[in-house]
């Protein structure tokens, strides 16, 4: 903590639950308060960085996305763990989040780290691969407990945080991880499928038009 260069990723810690609602516990988020491809889709909507997300090498928080990309890729800015920069938001908490997720990834398999896995050489600014390490745990819930009885205690929790008592200036509503996802997917099912924005569009044939191959197999997307 408190250090001005790139020595993590985003490094997500992902768990999912299973429960006797009609939609599983399921959670998978960076332990930075942003990751680059949310970045990426501000820039695409013109919109700045929100101040505390990304800091440079000079310890200034940065909200210019444009340059921010940019200097993520040569090592000059990095984005802040959850909590931010300071300590006194409990930046500390997401930093130690997330070395753990960097020690159970490289540990066990003896991986690179740091710069090793930025994916881009910062003296040229080139691409180069990115030998990723991954942690995977999978719990037999049954030597535990009978899997009824699992998803009818996670389902009862989870009913009751999402029937407590809700802040008079929200949106009337309270969600639990997976299930906003869940509510969309049944919507866009309604609908016939999900709907695609412009920005996203024009990257979608960009590359269909640049890589060998695609152009004939996908002569012609369904938003066009």
């Amino acid at each position: 903590f408190n250090n001005d260069n790139i020595c993590k990723g985003t490094n997500p810690l992902c768990y999912g639950i299973p429960s006797d609602d009609n939609f599983p516990f399921v959670i998978d988020c960076a332990t930075s308060i942003n990751q680059r491809g949310k970045i990426e889709r501000y820039a695409r909507e013109g919109l700045d960085t929100p101040r505390g997300a990304v800091i440079d090498n000079d310890g200034i928080q940065r909200t210019d996305t444009e340059g921010i990309l940019h200097d993520l890729v040569l090592g000059k800015a990095a984005l802040t763990p959850l909590g931010g920069a300071d300590a006194e938001l409990g930046g500390y908490k997401g930093y130690g989040w997330a070395t753990v997720v960097e020690l159970m990834s490289i540990a066990f398999q003896s991986g690179l780290f740091g710069e090793g896995i930025s994916g881009v050489d910062r003296e040229t600014g080139e691409k180069r691969p990115m030998p990723l390490g991954h942690y995977f745990l999978a719990i037999d819930i049954e030597a535990l407990t009978p899997i009824d009885t699992f998803k009818k205690n996670v389902g009862e929790f989870l009913r009751a945080l999402r029937g407590s008592k809700k802040s008079p200036l929200g949106p009337g509503r309270i969600w639990t991880a997976g299930e906003l996802e869940y509510d969309e997917f049944v919507r866009q099912a309604d609908q016939g499928g999900m709907s695609v924005p412009p920005s996203l569009q024009s990257v979608m044939k960009d590359l269909r038009d640049q890589r060998p191959g695609l152009k004939e197999k996908y002569g012609k997307l369904p938003f066009e």
